[in-house]
């Protein structure tokens, strides 16, 4: 038999041991097994039980009785009294100060500022997010009126940007869009009464020495340093997009030489932008041995090496020309020139996107005419002869010019460098940051350098594998990580339709500003801007 031996010795404290300790006296006990368990049954039924919490039928028939002396939440619950079973959330509407004034007192503010362009919904406050470039530089937000938008296709990329247009255009800031390859911004910027420019094989010339008349009336300027300073900029740039389109019809950079002498040549045949030469007319020049050409290729009196070191210019500028593969695109005068003040998108949809020299050619083309309006107009404005605007460039399929050339990357440096100097704000638009990683490390470096210079970047969804290549240029919490690749998932597809919804990451971007903590938005449109920004009109008419 086991046997428990107590002691009087020891504090009690349980029911349990309290009825023990009535049989113990000073001497000791010894109790069975079973005299134990009795004990123990005894001592449960004498404890106090424990008072239990009313259960939910229990508590709402108490707060329904309540009621019918003092009114609920759910109103008075007697006859007449109109109780409410079931209260709905209230409605919630958001707007500006002068559109909700007449709700109060049932008002909140928003908790983020509210300057610039309404951008959507606050995915964790459910609050307005604002935001643009050029009214954040004109605040002192940010130091550069420069952003970027990074993320998958069909996401919502474009759509961002169809946002800013249309705020910023009614505030007064003139949209450029000056490479429209599919096209995702001519219903755009026709529907705001803008200039549309067809750039393709069989549509429309432009030849790329004439930098259109805005530029030529750069010789009105009455100051002879400012008209200087003026003239020289153009006349670098035409030398610029000129020797670029050349090396990529070359597959390399151009020899000093060969540089020297295509500069050398279209200064000779408009030295002050008033008359832009044909490229027929520089291959002419260039064949005809002038002596200043003879100078620079060192060859004074033998028509045979200056003919050899010369032929790869030639066979570029040749290709250009009406004999060459791209026919008379770049062959004829120009048929369009951009209308300053006013929106203008170059439609490059019929470019064949096979052919990416070609595709690079006509966007560099596009892009560094557009910058030259700009800053010309910039010059005679500040000489009093025009009025002074802010425009906002969009550089979208960037990865399509840098596939093409490694060295446009350049190029688009110093576009890009300078514009904050002419007034123009900038995004430059591409899928991933791998879509800036090229050939050579240097200039791997001086492309991700797009990123790291703008003030304002828009993350969209994104694979896993791309957050190392993010964070190598700023900082990302892991909750911001886990954001961009949860939006990359497909859309759920509706069993009694067959139809997808859509894709749970669409118009969901984080907004950062240099080492911040980013601001997780969802982009929502109108009406309107979804008839203007549907990227799919080629699958209408098989829907």
């Amino acid at each position: 038999m086991t046997l428990l031996k107590l002691s009087k010795k020891r504090q009690h404290t349980s029911p349990e041991d309290l009825a023990l300790s009535q049989l113990t006296e000073s001497h000791s006990l010894t109790l069975s097994k079973r005299d134990v368990a009795r004990l123990e049954r005894a001592a449960k039924k004498a404890a106090p039980k424990p008072v239990k919490e009313p259960g939910l039928l229990a508590r709402l028939l108490a707060e329904g009785a309540q009621s019918r002396h003092v009114p609920g939440d759910a109103g008075w619950n007697r006859r007449g009294g109109g109780p409410v079973n079931y209260i709905e959330n209230p409605v919630e509407i958001q707007g500006s100060a002068v559109q909700v004034c007449g709700f109060w007192p049932f008002v909140n503010g928003a908790g983020l500022p509210t300057i610039g362009a309404p951008l959507g919904r606050h995915l964790l406050r459910n609050t307005l997010v604002t935001g643009d470039p050029i009214s954040w530089f004109l605040n002192g937000i940010i130091s550069n009126p420069s952003a970027f938008i990074l993320g998958q296709p069909g996401l919502g990329k474009t759509s961002l940007v169809h946002r800013l247009l249309a705020v910023l255009s009614a505030w007064g800031v003139v949209p450029m869009i000056l490479a429209d390859s599919r096209p995702d911004y001519v219903p755009h910027i026709r529907a705001l009464g803008g200039q549309v420019i067809t750039f393709s094989p069989g549509q429309g010339h432009l030849n790329p020495l004439d930098l259109g008349p805005l530029v030529a009336s750069l010789n009105e300027i009455d100051d002879e340093k400012a008209r200087d300073i003026a003239i020289q900029e153009m006349v670098s740039r035409r030398r610029s997009l000129m020797e670029g389109i050349a090396s990529m019809m070359l597959g390399r950079p151009l020899k000093p030489h060969e540089s020297t002498c295509l500069s050398v040549a279209i200064n000779e045949l408009d030295p002050q932008l008033r008359d832009a030469p044909l490229i027929g007319e520089l291959v002419d020049f260039i064949r005809s041995r002038p002596e200043v050409l003879r100078q620079n290729v060192l060859a004074y009196d033998d028509d045979h090496e200056y003919d050899q070191r010369l032929q790869a210019l030639l066979d570029a500028l040749i290709n250009l020309g009406p004999s060459g593969a791209y026919g008379d695109m770049f062959a004829k005068p120009s048929d369009a020139h951009i209308t300053p003040g006013v929106p203008v998108v170059f439609d490059i949809s019929g470019v064949n996107e096979n052919d990416s020299v070609l595709v690079a050619a006509v966007q560099s083309l596009c892009w560094n005419l557009g910058s030259a309006t700009v800053s010309a107009e910039q010059h005679l404005a500040a000489a009093g002869k025009r009025q002074r605007r802010t425009y906002f460039l969009v550089m979208d399929e960037l990865w399509r010019i840098l596939r093409a050339s490694d060295d446009m990357v350049h190029f688009i440096d110093t576009i890009t460098r300078l514009n904050r100097g002419r007034g123009i704000g900038q995004v430059m638009i591409t899928h991933t940051m791998n879509d800036l990683r090229l050939s050579k490390e240097h200039l791997t470096a001086t492309a991700w350098g797009f990123v790291e210079r703008s003030a304002l970047v828009f993350l969209g969804g994104l694979a896993p594998s791309e957050m190392g290549n993010l964070e190598e240029v700023f900082a990302l919490s892991s909750k911001e990580k886990a954001l961009m690749t949860d939006w990359t998932g497909e859309a759920v597809v509706d069993p009694k339709t067959n139809k997808a919804s859509r894709r749970p990451g669409a118009g969901h971007f984080i907004m950062k500003v240099g080492k911040n903590p980013g601001t997780p938005f969802v982009t929502q449109l109108t009406d309107l801007e979804f008839e203007i920004s549907d990227t799919n009109r080629a699958w209408e008419m098989v829907k």
